[in-house]
């Protein structure tokens, strides 16, 4: 039973099996239909179950979440949304450590077997076992971060939306997210007219930093009237910051890339080699910061209500190198 929705963190802190997702959902639609929500699981490919909070068909707005708990991995899911060549680099580095497991494996069962085509199947399945466990493997139970974090923001913004205003927004929790997008996929497929006109806000990684991105899909950068009520929420709040990347090198894997007019929505470290993304995928992953879920609660439902964002805001602009 959730009292509150900080409570996933403690009460269903992994969602990674069918009776873990199960008991999450359960708790879920009786906190959500307790606000007044009507609540409706949706069925996708490979098993995959949507949480749909609210009219799909009405509403101007989509805020979204992916609830399914990631693999755990031995090195951390690092991402370099902003930065082209750290990005590439981690990405050849991470694809190169997989070839040369591969291969070293491929070779030893070679000197053990003197058999080419048995070292080349053995090196196969290496590698796709690699694959396997990345995206199925055992649940990382640190998941503070990736992604309880925007499980908890769309459950505050429910919770805080005006009565008056639940009819613009519908909230969605999406399924297999980390299994390569199935339950976003699912979920565009069934509902493709009505995701031609709203506007998705996906929120992934929303709990660990203090530099809030929004990475808007190429269609919504070029649509200009979408996109300016979102610089609009935008600002400094102390030490945070809430920008839209609109230039510039810009790439965040998740959700909101299977909906035309959409935005991803994360927080970021900085260091001196630019802004990251790290600790995800590991027992690192253990930060949730209530500032970072009540910020993106008041921006976003500002956003929702009138197209702009009154939250004392000191300094607004957008985000261009």
């Amino acid at each position: 039973m959730l009292d509150c929705p900080m409570d996933v963190l403690s009460d269903y802190p992994v969602r990674k099996s069918r009776e873990q997702k199960r008991k999450f959902r359960e708790a879920a639609q009786l906190y959500l239909t307790g606000l007044g929500y009507s609540v409706h699981e949706e069925k996708g490919s490979f098993g995959c179950r949507n949480l749909v909070i609210g009219d799909p068909e009405g509403a101007d707005y989509l805020v979204t979440a992916h609830y399914d708990t990631c693999a755990r991995l031995p090195v951390p899911n690092l991402l370099t949304p902003c930065h082209f060549w750290p990005f590439l680099l981690y990405q050849l580095g991470m694809a190169s450590g997989m070839l040369l497991v591969t291969a070293m494996t491929g070779m030893l069962v070679w000197l053990l077997t003197r058999d080419v085509s048995v070292s080349v199947w053995v090196s196969y399945g290496v590698l796709w076992g690699i694959i396997v466990l990345m995206l199925a493997g055992p649940a990382n139970p640190s998941n503070a971060n990736d992604n309880t974090s925007g499980v908890v923001t769309v459950l505050e913004m429910a919770r805080t939306m005006p009565e008056n205003r639940r009819d613009k927004v519908c909230f969605v929790l999406f399924d297999l997210e980390e299994a390569g997008l199935i339950g976003s996929s699912a979920y565009r497929k069934a509902h493709k007219k009505d995701t031609d006109r709203q506007l998705v806000l996906n929120l992934d990684c929303v709990g660990d930093g203090d530099s809030l991105r929004i990475f808007p899909t190429k269609k919504l950068k070029r649509d200009r009237q979408r996109l300016s009520p979102l610089y609009q929420v935008c600002g400094t709040f102390g030490k945070k910051t809430l920008l839209v990347r609109d230039k510039g090198f810009a790439v965040y894997p998740s959700d909101q890339m299977n909906f035309p007019y959409a935005v991803g929505i994360c927080a970021l470290r900085s260091s001196r080699f630019g802004l990251y993304l790290g600790r995800i995928h590991t027992p690192r992953d253990t930060v949730l910061e209530e500032t970072n879920v009540n910020l993106l609660r008041s921006a976003l439902t500002s956003l929702i209500c009138c197209g702009a964002a009154q939250i004392g805001k000191e300094d607004v602009k957008n985000e261009s190198v």
